[in-house]
């Protein structure tokens, strides 16, 4: 599929943001109603089913959900200098969730992932029940309790999203880029354990302890096996500056556990004032074993952004530096540059000791986050024990949210 069908295509899909109802004629003297507006409506709860917050059972319900799809067009050359170039696209996210507060203190987060599109792997494409994206239940401390001397005090248990960096905290439907860093998605590594955090801010501080369960279970882990602890803190230097870290242990001895690895830290300053923002990012850790694929790994992250029109057309730069004491210590998205190939393609598996990545994109706001299209050029350049891979991606996707 050419880039401008590609275009023609998601521009179609997005094409109702830019439409309203016709306003009937008339010879009399009538108010004439306000044309429906699609981007008002997609932006402000449409799926806020249930409110009544004087309610004492039931508060409130809503439902929601995102529809991310991407195409990317590949080409590069593998760890023996062989050529090659593919096409992919690629059902990135659908998902439904619900969110109800209830008995005044409590409430409920559920995510449901309804696609599983393997296809770059040679594998199928899935619709309907895949798994559970997050089951969150969150006690609200402070506002059950007078007299608490925090502006926030909350305990969540359930299924949870891990954040491990600012870079991971951004919502998948908020993010500048059309897939995280590869750094940061290794110290992510998609976690949805099982475990307890509790949320707590004062002025300017901002802080969370974790503790999470690393066996892996399709819902709710157990909790018979070894634990991981995190903890986060944040700090508003100015009403532009924010400097957080971020810090995270495993206690299991095996890869086969949410994080894949021992440890890791962050830190996290980000920026933003007018139409200007940047995100910068160091990250340190240890992998498990002992072999080429233990030892340690670093990074750093810098991502400039800039709204060329205001709220509406902007440009995002991101450049990533990782780096392993092992030969295999470090490896790069499963997305694309590593998907399946030509027979013959050697990517290493997409492990190394050294990564490069740029990546030049622009991203057009129909609706705000709700609705948007992200296009973008990302060039990798990976040290292998075999020799050098170098690809560039060429990337669109469509992001709906509500």
């Amino acid at each position: 599929m050419t880039t401008t069908r590609s275009i023609a295509i998601l521009l179609s899909l997005a094409a109702p943001c830019l439409a309203g109802e016709a306003i009937p004629t008339s010879t009399e003297h009538v108010e004439i109603p306000a044309s429906w507006d699609f981007c008002n409506w997609i932006q402000n709860k449409p799926g806020l089913l249930y409110s009544n917050p004087e309610n004492p059972l039931l508060q409130s319900f809503q439902i929601g959900g995102r529809f991310h799809y991407q195409m990317a067009y590949e080409d590069g050359n593998d760890v023996n200098g062989r050529d090659f170039n593919d096409t992919y696209e690629d059902y990135r996210r659908a998902r439904i969730e619900t969110k109800t507060h209830f008995l005044q203190y409590f409430s409920a987060k559920l995510s449901l992932n309804l696609v599983d599109d393997d296809r770059r792997d040679n594998n199928d494409l899935d619709w309907g029940y895949e798994s559970f994206d997050e089951a969150v239940f969150s006690f609200d401390i402070k506002k059950a309790f007078a007299g608490i001397p925090l502006d926030q005090l909350q305990l969540n248990y359930g299924r949870l999203k891990f954040m491990l960096s600012d870079e991971v905290r951004a919502s998948s439907n908020k993010i500048l880029t059309i897939e995280r860093s590869s750094i940061g998605n290794k110290i992510y590594n998609s976690g949805r354990p099982t475990g307890f955090t509790l949320d707590a801010a004062k002025g300017r501080l901002n802080w969370t302890l974790g503790v999470y369960s690393t066996e892996d279970e399709k819902f709710m882990d157990g909790w018979n096996g070894d634990l991981a602890y995190s903890a986060t803190l944040g700090y508003q230097v100015t009403d532009e500056w924010k400097i957080t870290w971020d810090g995270v242990y495993n206690s299991q001895d095996s890869e086969e556990n949410f994080l894949g690895y021992h440890w890791a830290s962050t830190i996290s300053a980000a920026y933003e004032k007018g139409r200007f923002g940047f995100l910068g990012e160091a990250i340190l850790g240890e992998n498990i074993g002992s072999g080429d694929r233990g030892g340690h790994f670093y990074g750093l992250v810098a991502m400039p952004s800039y709204w060329l029109i205001d709220k509406r057309l902007q440009a995002v730069a991101q450049y990533q530096y990782a780096g392993a004491s092992r030969d295999e210590g470090f490896r790069i998205n499963s997305r694309y540059v590593r998907a399946a190939h030509d027979l013959g393609i050697d990517t290493n598996s997409g492990r190394g000791d050294e990564d490069h990545s740029i990546y030049l994109g622009l991203n057009y706001y129909l609706c705000g986050d709700s609705l948007k299209i992200m296009a973008g050029v990302a060039y990798d350049h990976l040290d292998t024990p075999d020799g050098s891979l170098d690809a560039f991606s060429n990337l669109i996707a469509l992001r709906v949210s509500f």
